[in-house]
């Protein structure tokens, strides 16, 4: 199921209510934190079942860090520019793995969700992902707040993982198992969709790392502002640091924008640029590099450059050109 989503504000964390929901297998689970349990079992030298309380009482940690959907899997080179910014709170994945002691030959974690349901024609689905050990041990955490609050139904109650320089289909909800094994699951959501084939590549790689990618958040799309200087701005975001973002105004030459650092979380970085719009309409797109020298595409593939149209002024009257 694919909601509609919200306008992104145009701040640092977005606010709970403005965060968009993904469901793959229909109506979220009701799971009580009274009774939830996680259990992590296949190659391990002790397998665990942890209650809600003992998740607590591991060191918890916190970082800030871009939560973005990949996009429809059956359309996957639509853009979908559903994206926030978030502060996460919980348990590294590597404490738990640590107490349960990953064999020798485990390679791959398994992260199973609650929900079940149907999807793309097959039946019985629960959600599952995959991720190489030593990635999922480096950086996953075990979530159970999303900016200082309890998870809501919606986002993973009680307990989610969260793969921060990650598509957000890696961060499975409602996480009640975890798996080593040897090899990746097959599975609809980890062999089958949610795979792609990278420019200069021949084989298809599952789904993971974050594109490089912006959005233009001010002016809003479609909006009239009056004529004459405008501040364009907006985020930029990647799995790495966003080193520039270009802006241009209907057919003009592209623009550097000023920039700001990646702090020490893995969060958005804002960019802004002063412009003198022109009485009319105008198209403004707006283009990202990171530090992997990764640039937009123009167009043709989910992270194209975001454009916007807006309709510039003079007092309070548009202007034809």
């Amino acid at each position: 199921m694919f909601r509609t989503d919200p306008e992104t504000p145009d701040v640092f964390l977005t606010p709970v209510d403005e965060v968009f929901v993904r469901s793959h297998l229909g109506r979220h689970p009701e799971l009580d934190p009274a009774t939830w349990t996680l259990t992590v079992e296949g190659l391990v030298e002790r397998q665990l079942r942890l209650d809600f309380g003992d998740l607590q009482g591991l060191p918890q940690t916190g970082f800030s860090a871009v939560h973005e959907c990949f996009g429809n899997p059956l359309r996957p080179t639509v853009p979908t520019r559903a994206v926030t910014n978030l502060q996460w709170a919980g348990v590294p994945l590597a404490d738990v793995l640590a107490l349960a002691v990953p064999l020798p030959q485990a390679r791959h974690v398994w992260l199973e969700g609650a929900d079940r349901g149907d999807f793309a024609g097959e039946s019985g689905l629960s959600y599952l992902k995959d991720l190489p050990l030593d990635e999922a041990r480096a950086e996953v955490v075990l979530a159970h707040t999303m900016n200082g609050e309890p998870l809501r139904p919606d986002h993973g109650h009680p307990v989610r993982a969260v793969a921060p320089r990650m598509f957000g289909t890696n961060s499975v909800k409602w996480l009640t198992r975890i798996v080593l094994a040897a090899e990746r699951p097959e599975h609809l959501f980890t062999t089958r969709l949610y795979t792609r084939v990278l420019p200069g590549e021949s084989e298809a790689r599952p789904v993971r790392e974050k594109d490089v990618s912006s959005k233009l958040l001010t002016p809003r799309d479609g909006r009239s502002v009056p004529a004459g200087a405008c501040e364009l701005a907006g985020y930029a975001w990647s799995s790495t640091e966003v080193t520039a973002v270009e802006i241009a105004v209907d057919d003009a030459d592209w623009q550097p924008a000023e920039l700001d650092r990646r702090g020490p979380g893995l969060g958005w970085q804002r960019f802004r640029l002063r412009h003198d719009l022109a009485p009319g309409p105008h198209r403004i797109r707006c283009r990202a590099t990171d530090s992997a020298g990764r640039v937009q595409p123009l167009t043709g593939d989910r992270n194209a450059v975001h454009e916007i149209r807006v309709t510039a002024e003079i007092s309070g009257r548009p202007a034809g050109r």
